[in-house]
């Protein structure tokens, strides 16, 4: 359990780093002054002052701000968060989220190097129905059925839902296409079908990983919004920070990369949470500097801070909610 909590302190912890570290490189680069960079809420159990910046660490590692000159607040200082020109301040604040989707990307890519990259490229099980049908090492699935094969993961899928059944594989060998009929097996523990092939890795590649990353990311990201879109939000599908040390817990018994590969997961929805249209989220400053464009006069900066704090507060209902939630049912 001990470890459990501290790998769940670290993942959140970086998570919200990279995001407010987003905003504030962003803030610094447009020139705007940065008051305080601070992890966590409440009193300060660390504090110290570099330049004009105070950066902190909070009693409650929960979130944490930046909190930028003019932000939410009237002030005439020239490098204020509200005297900038719209562009920056939109640039601001997309930097967050954008930090986190990127966050996600790059730990996919960590997972990816040192774990290996499927290919369409196999290997053959020796006298498997796929060796019999005259699939080789090294040979590449081109198509599956008439399928274009993208990965392998469309190869598995594909394989696996037709169980003792025939399937044309078209294989690229070389610069030839060769097509192959193969008669699926039953796999005797999942009863699904299987041809005797696995792929062919790629291991400590730095490019493909890389690539692997930012796809996987990007794919992680369609998935969510195509939930969305079809099933909406769910409160039941929500957890917090006590649901989150169980599932790390779970992902921890499979390994460090299993915790890697859930912490990219959980930064790229925190990446797209912060983006909802929600008072003190980043989405709903989106909202507001969109309304500033339109009407080309900017919302008092003390009245959205003032929506911002009702929002914030109702977002700190809804995380005891989800804790209480969380509790019950994971312990």
């Amino acid at each position: 359990m001990g470890n459990t909590i501290i790998f769940s302190i670290i993942i959140l912890g970086a998570l919200v780093i990279a995001h407010e570290f987003g905003h504030f490189i962003m803030a610094k680069k447009s020139d705007m002054k940065v008051n305080e960079f601070a992890i966590g809420f409440g009193p300060s159990i660390f504090s110290k002052r570099i330049g004009e910046t105070v950066y902190s660490l909070k009693i409650f590692p929960l979130g944490g701000y930046v909190k930028i000159e003019g932000e939410d607040e009237k002030t005439n200082d020239p490098r204020s968060f509200a005297n900038k020109p719209l562009i920056s301040r939109m640039a601001v604040v997309l930097a967050g989220p954008l930090m986190n989707l990127l966050l996600g990307a790059l730990l996919f890519s960590v997972v990816a190097f040192f774990t290996g990259i499927t290919t369409t490229s196999v290997e053959v099980i020796p006298d498997s129905p796929a060796f019999k049908a005259g699939i080789r090492d090294g040979d590449v699935i081109y198509k599956i059925d008439g399928e274009k094969i993208s990965s392998w993961e469309n190869i598995v899928d594909i394989i696996s839902n037709r169980p003792d059944k025939e399937i044309n594989i078209e294989i690229k060998r070389g610069e030839s296409i060769i097509p192959l009929r193969v008669k699926t097996q039953i796999d005797p523990q999942t009863k699904r079908g299987i041809i005797g092939i696995k792929s062919k890795m790629i291991k400590h590649s730095f490019f493909a990983s890389l690539i692997f990353g930012f796809n996987r990311m990007f794919y992680v990201v369609k998935m969510i919004v195509i939930s969305l879109v079809t099933t909406g939000i769910r409160t039941q599908d929500l957890v917090g920070p006590v649901g989150m040390v169980h599932i790390v817990g779970e992902a921890a018994k499979f390994g460090i990369f299993n915790v890697i590969f859930l912490a990219a997961i959980i930064s790229i929805n925190l990446g797209l949470f912060n983006l909802f249209p929600i008072p003190a989220l980043d989405g709903s400053r989106i909202i507001f500097l969109l309304i500033e464009l339109v009407r080309k006069k900017p919302v008092d900066p003390e009245k959205e801070g003032m929506i911002h704090f009702i929002g914030f507060a109702i977002l700190i209902i809804l995380a005891i909610f989800i804790a209480y939630k969380d509790f019950i049912k994971f312990y």
